[in-house]
């Protein structure tokens, strides 16, 4: 069903939990609408357009729903074909947010690769502890990105992001992702294509920007890090699940990887017990390479600007379908 703006009492359904100053940035653009807040399922129904992480069988029993608008970039709870078939059907379009998220997440991966490059981990415990001021052993450790090889897993919007940023460093940098497009910016291997073991091979650094789905649940396993190189560097900026980890630390207490940068771990949060914790030069941070202080105000500003370019028939940002 088309959206129209002369629509009477349009009603937005959100269940995400803004911060007032966001929160209040929501309501102004909303103006001459009815916003529901309580995260009610029931109250679902009613609503014309639904913004954060709505349950997906909500959405597809509402008859009035006519856009969708996630607040995450990864969309595996909405991937049920059913339940796509069902939205597309009635012309309700569903948006995700990774512009919101592809920035701050290549800038992420990006500080992984730069603190590896530069061995500050290893000048951070030697901080921490000894204070042995080891220069010549850390300059030794220390490498230039300058003809290293980068291969980007599940190369995406993420991807692009940190391909922009790699290129004035001068790494080699590689995609990888399910199916390739004709317009990559980089050269690009299919993941299930015979080759990309090869490619894997060759990679000083992987990172995995993969989304988790059934084709990608640990996808890399014992067999994938037993083919990437001896003293590759892994990170890991996509979704836990992706990774098995108990392989990941198999590699790492054997020395195979030189080390693993994590932002996403299964569960989450990572017990402090956890092994990952203490396997050797593996350095976590809890979630947070999508993060930035006004991230809640950008993701309002994406639902109201696809909210202004549903109305005047032009295309949706980062549309799912």
């Amino acid at each position: 069903m088309p959206f129209d703006a002369a629509m009477s009492n349009p009603v937005v359904w959100c269940n995400f939990s803004f911060s007032e100053p966001a929160l209040a940035r929501l309501r102004d653009g909303l103006r001459g609408y009815e916003l529901i807040t309580d995260g009610d399922s029931g109250s679902l129904a009613r609503a014309h357009f639904a913004f954060g992480q709505p349950p997906p069988q909500g959405l597809q029993t509402s008859e009035a729903l006519r856009f969708v608008q996630l607040t995450s970039a990864g969309y595996t709870a909405y991937e049920n074909k059913e339940f796509q078939q069902a939205l597309k059907q009635r012309g309700v379009p569903l948006a995700k947010a990774s512009w919101v998220y592809d920035e701050p997440c290549a800038d992420h991966a990006l500080a992984f690769m730069l603190c590896a490059a530069r061995a500050l981990p290893l000048a951070q415990q030697e901080q921490r502890e000894t204070r042995a001021w080891s220069t010549a052993r850390l300059r030794q450790k220390s490498f230039l990105l300058r003809d290293q090889n980068v291969l980007i897993v599940g190369f995406g919007s993420i991807g692009r992001r940190l391909a922009e940023r790699l290129a004035p460093f001068g790494a080699i940098v590689r995609g990888a992702r399910r199916s390739p497009g004709s317009d990559e910016p980089v050269p690009m291997v299919s993941t299930d294509n015979a080759d990309f073991a090869s490619w894997l091979a060759a990679a000083d650094h992987v990172v995995n920007v993969l989304p988790l789905n059934t084709g990608t649940n640990a996808f890399f396993n014992d067999s994938r890090f037993g083919t990437m190189k001896a003293g590759a560097l892994f990170y890991n900026i996509g979704r836990g699940g992706t990774v098995d980890q108990a392989a990941l630390q198999t590699a790492l207490q054997s020395g195979r990887l030189a080390g693993a940068y994590l932002d996403v771990t299964v569960p989450e949060p990572l017990p402090p017990t956890h092994p990952l914790w203490q396997a050797p030069n593996c350095f976590i941070t809890p979630h947070t390479a999508g993060g930035h202080a006004n991230e809640q105000e950008r993701l309002v500003d994406l639902f109201l600007g696809n909210l202004s370019r549903l109305g005047r028939g032009e295309p949706l940002i980062d549309r799912v379908f």
